[in-house]
């Protein structure tokens, strides 16, 4: 775990996207910012003050210093707050960790990712013009998309408050402060590798399950194999959160 951290350089900042003021707080689109408002608490880190065009704290980190970021500015304008702090603190992006809510994750699931597309989240779309590219890392903090019965578009559910139990809300956030932690403490390939992990046996009975759905006369090797879909699932290569815009 240890080399694997050496190999990358070390997480500088972390960002918590959300919405600001009470009106957005237990909305899905701010879970981002309620991991990284726990993680300031458990990283002592003292009182956020009014920097970068959001909330920011100096922290320490496993590998020494570090910041955290709430923008302040709304969801769509992130990047002119993360893109000054950065430079702030001449961190690359590939030293910065964006924590966000992603609707393409079923609600529960957390994953990681370094790069990619922003894939219609629109504070991603914004933070990638910041920093000059998207080359950032992220932890994904699955929210779901709506059920049929959901009348709006995205913008609205993402803009709604959970209706999950709040157990299973606070599990979500917890699973994502473990693995935000997990990243600053060993790297996020060694944060994918622990956490995309599935149960034991868990491949071996889904293709159990499929045989038995393909019925006894299904040829052989007509089962999936668990090895490059199931890989490309387990490392998160599903495309990022869709939304739309967020006022």
């Amino acid at each position: 775990m240890a080399d694997a951290a050496a190999e990358a350089p070390p997480v500088r900042l972390v960002v918590g996207l959300g919405n600001p003021g009470p009106r957005y707080a237990r909305t899905r689109h701010n879970a981002g910012q309620r991991v990284v408002e726990h993680l300031a608490t458990r990283l002592d880190a003292g009182r956020f003050a009014t920097r970068y065009g959001g909330q920011f704290v100096d922290a320490r980190g496993p590998h020494g210093p570090l910041a955290l970021l709430i923008p302040t500015t709304f969801m769509n304008d992130s990047g002119s707050s993360v893109g000054p702090a950065a430079g702030s603190l001449h961190a690359s992006p590939a030293q910065v960790l964006v924590v966000h809510d992603d609707i393409d994750l079923p609600f529960g699931e957390v994953r990681g990712k370094a790069g990619g597309g922003h894939g219609g989240h629109n504070g991603l779309r914004s933070i990638t013009e910041g920093l000059g590219g998207p080359g950032f890392l992220r932890i994904r903090l699955g929210v779901g998309r709506p059920g049929p019965g959901f009348r709006g578009n995205e913008a609205d559910w993402v803009l709604r408050a959970f209706d999950e139990p709040l157990d299973e809300v606070e599990a979500l956030l917890a699973r994502g402060l473990a693995m935000t932690e997990a990243v600053l403490a060993d790297g996020m390939d060694a944060a994918i590798a622990r956490f995309h992990a599935r149960p034991a046996g868990e491949r071996a009975r889904a293709r159990a399950e499929r045989r038995a759905d393909a019925g006894p006369d299904a040829a052989p090797g007509t089962d999936t194999p668990g090895g490059a879909a199931d890989g490309a699932a387990a490392h998160g290569d599903a495309p990022d959160g869709a939304e739309g815009p967020a006022s």
